[in-house]
This record gives structure tokens, sequence and C-alpha cells, in this order.
């Protein structure tokens, strides 16, 4: 396979989706992680295209670079805004929605409202996102949604160490966001040995939640 620079996508699913799902990935995992590979050939399995982009900084370390930490979210809007306007270029006349998994999904939020307004995305979602840093409740990074008005889901796992629900649920949020909760899942959606599920399970209610959001939009 092609190792993928930022200008570079990983598509997964039929051009004739009529709902196409933009999705950046986590501070210290690439667009072919695990989880995005799963969850990308899910909802490809659920008549949805997925397309996968990466930052600047993790394309830089597929090219030898040194591993260097993420810069901080904020500082990465420009590149996703630049992703989905290039993505929107390439796709037909179906939908788009924008997203990510855990900092993906957060730099998604911060750009959805201007790129809606601008009649470019219909949707966000937001797989595991990174409500505080772990053992750090306090530290709530969620100023920036009490004024979001574009349509939402957060998928999120029961007991993520970064928003955990009960955690979430004590919080004020806006009516736009609806959530879909991994029963006992981590931040990967995971849950532990005897609590009546499995990951696979998790996954495909995820992508269940997530195309019928899609969907609707």
């Amino acid at each position: 396979m092609t190792v993928p620079s930022m200008t570079e996508f990983l598509r997964t699913g039929s051009d004739t989706a009529t709902v196409t799902l933009v999705l950046g990935h986590g501070a210290g995992a690439g667009m072919d992680s695990p989880f995005l590979v799963l969850i990308s050939e899910l909802l490809a399995a659920r008549d949805l295209q997925v397309v996968r982009f990466e930052f600047a900084y993790m394309a830089a370390r597929r090219r030898g670079g040194k591993r260097r930490p993420p810069p901080k979210a904020d500082l990465l809007d420009g590149e996703m805004i630049a992703a989905v306007r290039t993505i929107s270029e390439q796709t037909g006349s179906g939908k788009l929605a924008i997203g990510g998994k855990s900092m993906g999904g957060r730099v998604a939020s911060h750009v959805a409202g201007a790129l809606h307004d601008d009649g470019l995305v219909a949707g966000l979602v937001c797989l595991g996102y990174p409500f505080h840093p772990p053992k750090t409740p306090e530290r709530l990074r969620t100023a920036h949604l009490a004024g979001l008005t574009v349509p939402a889901l957060f998928v999120q796992g029961e007991r993520d160490p970064f928003g955990s629900r009960a955690e979430i649920e004590a919080l004020t949020l806006p009516p736009s966001i609806v959530f879909h909760w991994a029963h006992d899942g981590d931040h990967d959606l995971g849950p532990r040995g005897g609590s009546g599920t499995t990951r696979r399970g998790n996954m495909e209610a995820a992508a269940d939640a997530v195309a019928a959001f899609l969907k609707a939009l």
C-alpha cells in the first residue's frame, strides 16, 4: 500500500453513497489505526462512504520524521477545513458530514459550525470525544460546544477515561448533541470481560447508530 500523506485520502465504501463521512484520526495513531479501519468498514457495509485523512504532523512521521507530539488541537483546525473542502470537491451530490476519533473529533467540533454555515457539511460525528484528559475531569474541553447548533452524534464508551457516562450526563450540553453509549466501553469502545458484550458488538452497534444518524440528516 502506498504510504499516505496529508494530501492523500483513504476511501472506504461506494462513490455512489448518499452520505460521505470525513474522519480525522486520534492524537497518537494515524488514519489506518485498527479502530478507524474497522469503523470505516462497518459504515461502508451500511451504505455509507468514509474518507479518512491525516494531519501533517502524522504524515511527517510516516516519512521518517521525528515522533513529535501533536500540535494543540485548535492549531489543526485549518488542516481539517482544507481536507473537507478538497473532499467536497471530489465528492458527488451526496451529503457530507465531518468527524473523527478522539482528537480528530475534537478538531471537527471546532470547525463544524463554520463548515455547516458554508453549506459544506450537514452533521458532526465524534467517536470517543476527549471531554477532559484522563484523571483530570476539571479540565473540560467543552466551552466551544455550548453554541454548537450543527446536528451532532457523540459515540462514547460508558467508562471512557476521557469522559465517562456519569461525568458527561452531569454536564449541560446543547440539544444539538445526541449520544450513543457503548455498553461498558472504554475509549476504543472495548468492554470488560463478563460485561455481556464484546468490542465487536459495541462497534457494530456504534456503526448502526452513526448510519441511522447520518441518513436522517
